[in-house]
């Protein structure tokens, strides 16, 4: 149930917003401010049969495809850069066809969510023409037409309609038609406002394209705070359905002006992802073993996850171990 205003706990607004089938889409990109701590709920409460993307994914979807939530995939890279280049369990299921799986650029798939944003059912793009990822489909157009949440095709080439005949050719994408944008932000107030600090990725336009958003953050601070600099903020409070206040709810990614990576752990992940019992034993005991994320964060110790705040001035931790 929902507290006050929008602020709900993570249990509530997962079961509220995120259904069995749903088309979700994650924001942050690769390494930074992903809403890992949602990703996590998700898995818990074992959704499945999710249409997942995000345009630069990472460890958050590469959870969701090891648990068995993920039916259909659409990306353009998942890796843990520094640490893991290709995602194993991702790697893992489109190798064994465990999920299907459509491959995209990671200049394409923003300009989709954009599209969303707008309220557009297409837009036009030269930059997959010509290559494989237009000749060489991973999902087949009957498998496109059969789907009621995908499009019924990957994209249609088509003259430029003011210059026809001229052999100037566009790739015509559908928009993303989401049913559920999840992202993390640093400060968001109880009534929706919110606020990202650093780099923003996809995240202002699939939670403005989405029918649901769920707002992980940092903090929740009073609606005052975010109004004292109105420009700084990205999300009005009509946007999002769900704040959770989740601290460190990007680890074990960085959050700017808040935390850094947490190479260990991302390197002990890398080992653990690529056996089917180590992930297993991974997924009992820091997800399903934990109810909630303040459980999952006790599994640090609080000098760990001190020894990642940023130094102020530098916005990073200068003598973090990243390997």
């Amino acid at each position: 149930m929902k507290t006050s205003g929008k602020k709900m706990n993570m249990s509530d607004a997962v079961r509220e917003y995120v259904k069995d089938g749903d088309h979700i889409v994650f924001g942050g990109f690769v390494t930074s401010r992903k809403p890992m701590a949602v990703a996590h709920e998700i898995i818990r409460q074992r959704k499945k049969n999710l249409i997942l993307e995000s345009s630069g994914g990472s460890m958050d979807g590469d959870l969701l495809i090891g648990a068995g939530c993920v039916e259909i995939l659409l990306e353009s890279y998942m890796a843990n850069s520094g640490y893991t280049p290709v995602c194993r369990r991702f790697k893992k299921a489109v190798q064994e066809n465990e999920i299907l799986y459509d491959d995209y650029t990671l200049d394409v798939q923003p300009m989709q969510y954009h599209a969303a944003a707008l309220g557009l059912p297409y837009i036009p793009v030269k930059n997959m023409l010509g290559s494989d990822l237009v000749y060489k489909q991973g999902i087949s157009e009957e498998e496109y037409r059969r789907n009621p949440k995908l499009p019924n095709k990957k994209y249609i080439i088509q003259d430029n309609p003011f210059n026809p005949g001229k052999g100037d050719q566009y790739l015509l994408l559908p928009a993303a038609v989401l049913d559920v944008a999840v992202i993390h932000v640093q400060y968001a107030s109880a009534d929706g406002t919110c606020r990202i600090e650093g780099l923003k990725a996809v995240d202002v336009d699939i939670a403005m394209g989405a029918t649901h958003c769920i707002v992980s953050c940092e903090q929740i601070v009073s609606p005052d705070f975010l109004e004292r600099d109105p420009w700084n903020n990205d999300l009005p409070k009509l946007v999002p359905d769900a704040i959770v206040e989740a601290p460190y709810g990007a680890h074990p990614f960085q959050c700017a002006n808040f935390y850094d990576y947490d190479g260990m752990f991302l390197r002990e992940y890398d080992k653990i992802s690529a056996d089917d019992e180590a992930f297993a034993r991974f997924l009992d005991e820091y997800i399903y073993g934990t109810k909630d994320h303040s459980e999952y964060l006790n599994k640090f110790s609080a000098a760990h996850l001190a020894s990642l705040r940023v130094k102020q001035g530098f916005g990073y931790v200068p003598d973090l171990k990243r390997k």
